[in-house]
Parts: C-alpha cells; sequence; structure tokens
C-alpha cells in the first residue's frame, strides 16, 4: 500500500490547492474572489484525497480569503469563481465593503505591530551600545595679559625761563622717553640743544626739564 505524506500546514495546502485548482486559486497576484459555499466543493472533491484532512482545509482556505490579495480583488463588478473557474455570481455591495475594511483593519494592525517591533529593537540596540568613555577636555588656563608698561618719563620740574641759559644741561622730550641735552642758544622762537648724540635741534620750551 502507498505511503501518502500528508500535507502540514496551511502554507502546504494552499501550494497543493494552487496545483489541483488554477483557475480557481493562484499564488501570486490579486486573487479571484470564491463561489459562496466552495468550502463544500473542496471537501467533495477532495473526500478520497488522504493528503488533506478537513480540519486543516478548513483553516487554510480561511487563511486564503483572509490575504491582502485576495481583499483586494473583492471590488466592484468582480465575479466570483468555482473550483473550475467558472463564474459564481457577483460580489455585492455588502462583501466588498466589508472585504475592504477587513483589508484596512489588517494593514493598520500589521503596521502598527512592525514599527512597535523597529521601536523596540532600536532600544535593544541601544541598550547594548558600550558607553563610550570621553576623556575630560584638558582645561588650558590662560595666564593673564601683563599690563602694558607704558614708558614713565621721570623728570624733576620743567625748566624755569629765566634759568635758561647756553652750556645747561637739561632733560629734551623726544618721542616718548627724555634724553640728555645741553642748550646751545636760547631764542624768543625756541631753544636749540644739542643731544648727547651730537644731534642738533630747536624744541619748545616746555619740552625742557631739569
Amino acid at each position: 500500500m502507498e505511503n501518502i505524506e500528508k500535507l502540514k500546514n496551511s502554507k502546504e495546502v494552499i501550494a497543493y490547492l494552487v496545483e489541483i485548482f488554477p483557475k480557481c486559486f493562484t499564488a501570486k497576484g490579486e486573487a479571484k474572489p470564491l463561489k459562496i459555499g466552495i468550502f463544500q466543493d473542496l471537501a467533495e472533491r477532495l473526500k478520497e484525497d488522504s493528503k488533506v484532512s478537513k480540519t486543516l482545509l478548513r483553516t487554510a482556505l480561511r487563511q486564503y480569503t483572509a490575504s491582502w490579495r485576495y481583499l483586494h480583488g473583492a471590488k466592484k463588478d468582480a465575479v466570483r469563481v468555482d473550483l473550475d473557474g467558472n463564474d459564481a455570481g457577483v460580489l455585492d455591495a455588502e462583501h466588498i465593503e466589508h472585504a475592504q475594511k477587513t483589508l484596512e483593519e489588517s494593514k493598520t494592525k500589521f503596521f502598527a505591530e512592525r514599527n512597535k517591533k523597529n521601536a523596540e529593537q532600536k532600544a535593544n540596540a541601544e541598550k547594548k551600545k558600550p558607553a563610550v568613555k570621553r576623556a575630560p577636555k584638558k582645561v588650558v588656563k590662560k595666564s593673564a595679559p601683563k599690563a602694558e608698561q607704558k614708558p614713565t618719563i621721570q623728570v624733576e620740574r620743567p625748566v624755569n625761563e629765566a634759568e635758561l641759559k647756553s652750556g645747561q644741561a637739561v632733560k629734551v622730550v623726544v618721542g616718548k622717553a627724555p634724553v640728555q641735552a645741553t642748550i646751545v642758544e636760547v631764542s624768543k622762537d625756541g631753544v636749540q640743544v644739542q643731544l648727547l648724540s651730537g644731534l642738533s635741534l630747536k624744541v619748545k620750551r616746555e619740552h625742557l626739564f631739569v
């Protein structure tokens, strides 16, 4: 007696139905609406087929008609088919509305669960990441800027015009610092002095100090 291996799950049953009833069932693309009461037709056709149990056949049929491919096919003017692909009546509005509602609910549930799963996986991945220890930033202490030292002009007192005379040693403000000089000539428009470097120049009286 031949040992026939029974089909184990709904996926195998659907694949088997596609194989023996190709004008009714399809594995790809949009599925055709099935004849009302097609389970009874299947049970009759497969009653001698020991590969498929009625219980598994009912489960597989329920899974097939709940698939997105099948629900997409339930639309206006769609025609139901029997096991041989013959017309078995047009879908009524109630069945179309029910199919579209079921499809929408199924998609909403699917995407909600997928988003939740992705969020959980991301959260778990973040937890598993080793903590990155960052080296403390080196604090570079900036030294306080040194106060700019301005040259100071150290003078005792301005020269008294009455004391001015040739050959007198004085200090002359040249640029920012006073320098030693000797009075050469005193005139109304200024005082002629000679610097230690030998340079001779005329300056105003207010620029002379002793």
